[in-house]
């Protein structure tokens, strides 16, 4: 068996209501200074925990100006926020975008490197600072990687930074925080936690150490997501998304995705395409051209999601594949790339685009070309 390396924060806390071990572990840290970084809808879901940590005697400065898909330009403006403020501890409670700033700003902070010369894998040079994250979506898995997506805006490319030192030191994963979610991000966002959960069972670097969180996330969230966008105060479908999430997180670090991903960059950096409806339009497409690479395993997945088992493993992937059309359409997620104001026009670019996440196609279980990328976005319209 191969050698793997998995890397998770010190502490992972699941459970509704969690919120409240966060600030009974924070007192016991002997911090003094909290920089919380959020968004205004979170807001009014963290002010007791904030009012609780400030009566105990925490200085705390709370950032909630975090665009969607932030830029590197955005990261800079808020470390300096942090800088001004002398943080010596940092929380993010949000989406992936928030968590992934707070990621970066704990790393940054007191250092002397520049953030666009680490994009890649293992450039940060040393840890930062004391860091905990909140997800409020059950998304991205940022809560327990070691990735963060930035903007970069000198070739509209969205990028990636893989670093040990951006896992959390505490992750508290509170289903009750996802509850106030619309519906579309639920869709958007749990279709991203599939496909993180799809992509690594059929990767290239695949793991049984990782296989086991891939194949239960995909479980969880086949069964739970249409009932969560239909009712987001269904608890038990809102446990299990979250759930399903925290697994496709664990399987980021040890094995990550691949072409889905990648080709999903150039939506999100030069449309500005939320991060998981890109990967949502563009699942069953690259699952249906993965398939020929490693039939049993797109076979496990449709087993996976709830389908029957077909005559034979290409049939029964099939099934698979069927089953995630049917599923994005069940969750209003669209079939066609213009319904995104993306014209075909663009194809040729972000085929390109996409031939530079050599990070991602790498694990990919077939090599992807240029001319298979065309192919893929064309498939979309």
């Amino acid at each position: 068996m191969k050698a793997i390396t998995l890397l998770q924060p010190q502490k992972i806390v699941f459970g509704t209501g969690c919120i409240q071990t966060l600030v009974e572990d924070y007192q016991k840290l002997g911090l003094q200074r909290l920089f919380v970084l959020t968004a205004p809808p979170i807001r009014p879901l963290i002010e007791e925990t904030l009012t609780e940590l400030a009566k105990a005697g925490t200085a705390i400065e709370v950032y909630q100006d975090i665009v969607a898909e932030p830029t590197v330009n955005d990261f800079k403006t808020i470390l300096e926020h942090a800088r001004h403020f002398g943080a010596d501890s940092v929380i993010g409670v949000g989406g992936g975008s928030v968590l992934d700033v707070t990621k970066l700003v704990a790393a940054f902070i007191n250092s002397d490197q520049q953030v666009e010369d680490c994009f890649g894998t293992g450039f940060i040079k040393k840890k930062g600072l004391w860091f905990a994250c909140l997800p409020t979506t059950a998304g991205t898995g940022s809560e327990v990687s070691p990735n963060a997506i930035l903007l970069d805006e000198r070739d509209h490319l969205k990028k990636g930074i893989v670093s040990p030192f951006l896992i959390a030191d505490a992750a508290y994963v509170d289903p009750k925080l996802t509850w106030t979610v619309p519906a579309k991000v639920t869709a958007d966002t749990g279709m991203d936690a599939l496909t993180h959960c799809i992509e690594a069972y059929t990767n290239k670097f695949a793991h049984p150490s990782v296989d086991i969180y891939a194949l239960q996330g995909i479980r969880l969230i086949a069964a739970n997501l249409e009932r969560a966008v239909k009712d987001g105060k269904d608890v038990e479908a809102r446990e299990a998304l979250a759930f399903g999430s925290l697994y496709g997180g664990l399987c980021l670090g040890p094995v990550n995705t691949a072409a889905v991903h990648a080709l999903s960059y150039p939506l999100g950096g030069e449309f500005h395409i939320p991060h998981g409806l890109s990967n949502a339009i563009l699942l069953p497409s690259v699952m249906k051209f993965n398939m020929p690479a490693n039939v049993e395993r797109h076979a496990e997945v449709a087993i996976a999601l709830g389908c029957e088992s077909g005559k034979n493993d290409e049939e029964t992937a099939q099934l698979g594949v069927d089953f995630i059309y049917r599923l994005a359409a069940a969750v209003g997620i669209p079939d066609k790339l213009t319904a995104l104001g993306i014209p075909q026009t663009a194809v040729d670019g972000m085929a390109k685009a996409a031939m530079q996440v050599q990070r991602l196609l790498k694990n990919n279980p077939r090599e992807v070309t240029e001319q298979d990328a065309r192919n893929i976005y064309n498939s979309l319209y």
